[in-house]
């Protein structure tokens, strides 16, 4: 065996602070009020933040929330330009 002081590992209260549970698919669509397979799709082309782990796509809730709080993140289709206004 090695002299080496062992460090206690964390407290489980303060890795459960610090850790964030993620949402699969239809978790994720159910907070985004999309279908499952478009939220997927999503995914794939890299329009909204997943991560893959093998076949399955998971989220983070706080990253969907930025990304819908975000203009920039938003779909171009929900986007109306100020010339489609007009007419």
């Amino acid at each position: 065996m090695s002299d080496t002081p062992r460090i206690p590992p964390r407290s489980t209260s303060s890795y459960e602070a610090s850790f964030e549970p993620l949402l699969d698919s239809d978790e994720a669509a159910a907070l985004l009020k999309i279908h499952p397979k478009t939220l997927q799709r999503m995914a794939r082309r890299g329009e909204i933040p997943a991560i893959q782990i093998g076949k399955l796509w998971r989220f983070r809730a706080s990253e969907l929330d930025a990304w819908m709080g975000n203009p920039a993140g938003r779909s171009s289709r929900s986007h109306i330009d100020e010339k489609d206004r007009i007419a």
